[in-house]
């Protein structure tokens, strides 16, 4: 077979062949295009977010490859992944065992009965840890160096109720807390005008902090006391936080004004206990009548 090249082509031959070496040669390079444009599109995409976990950018014009066009201006925004880890780590976590994630070298450590052992690595904090089967909880992370102490896991529990309760009293934004305090050797008629004061400002969706003082020789049940406002104030109010003792010879509780649904149910037990006594009465009084 002859080869083309020692043949005679036609004007149409030859015609043929040049457009066919041109759609061959358009199509490699249109395959060279768009692999160039996916590894160049790669290469950038991995640069950029490698140095945006690292570096802070102020806003500035880059070229972004693009297949379609030849290049694309845009503007990036300012940004830095350090900046929204620092943020993270300034809210306050839950108070609990950090187990062995201790992101500071140097800590001042308390044993679990409140004694400081000073200040050291954090790898000898963990070999306490370990050896006495006990765990690290962070207590303050705003000093030079963060105190941990090592608890058990009794004590987390008990701290963790402590703060609860504490936050549970606590008044919330927006939410104005009276305070009344007076002693277990209050007169009854001195009582009565401190309980309306606090139905003054239950009806004002206050919250009240009432404290008792113990006076000396006197052997009032302070709780009593506590169960005896709240019962004249039944149609309003209910416990924000129950009666506990602060101190030796104080206690205090939170009294909240109740909302619409805890003051249907109180009035649906109280229906419910006025039918209770009616049958009782009724019972009481057919049993007389027979017995007569």
């Amino acid at each position: 077979m002859k080869s083309i090249q020692g043949s005679r082509l036609s004007p149409f031959q030859t015609k043929f062949i040049h457009r066919m070496s041109a759609l061959f040669t358009i199509k490699h390079l249109c395959q060279a295009t768009r692999s160039e444009n996916k590894y160049t599109k790669r290469f950038f995409g991995i640069l950029l977010t490698q140095t945006a976990q690292k570096w802070l950018f102020s806003p500035f014009w880059i070229v972004v490859p693009n297949p379609r066009k030849t290049a694309v201006f845009g503007l990036t925004q300012s940004f830095c992944t350090d900046e929204k880890s620092h943020a993270q780590s300034k809210r306050k976590a839950a108070f609990g065992s950090v187990g062995r994630r201790i992101p500071y070298r140097i800590l001042h450590l308390i044993n679990q009965d409140g004694e400081s052992l000073g200040n050291m690595h954090r790898a000898e904090a963990l070999k306490l840890m370990d050896q006495h089967g006990l765990k690290l909880v962070l207590l303050r992370d705003n000093v030079e160096p963060p105190v941990y102490k090592l608890m058990t896991g009794q004590q987390i529990h008990e701290e963790q109720l402590k703060r609860a309760e504490k936050k549970k009293s606590s008044p919330k934004p927006g939410v104005v807390q009276k305070e009344l305090s007076f002693s277990s050797a209050i007169a009854k008629n001195d009582l009565e005008t401190k309980t309306k004061q606090i139905a003054q400002w239950i009806e004002k969706k206050h919250h009240v902090k009432v404290t008792i003082r113990q006076a000396k020789g006197s052997s009032t049940d302070m709780f009593m006391v506590f169960d005896h406002i709240l019962e004249t104030l039944s149609e309003k109010a209910t416990y924000l936080s129950k009666p506990k003792v602060a101190r030796e010879g104080v206690s205090t509780c939170v009294l909240r004004h109740m909302s619409d649904k805890e003051l249907k149910e109180h009035q649906k037990m109280e229906i419910k206990k006025n039918n209770t006594v009616k049958e009782d009465e009724n019972k009481d009084l057919k049993s007389k009548e027979l017995h007569q």
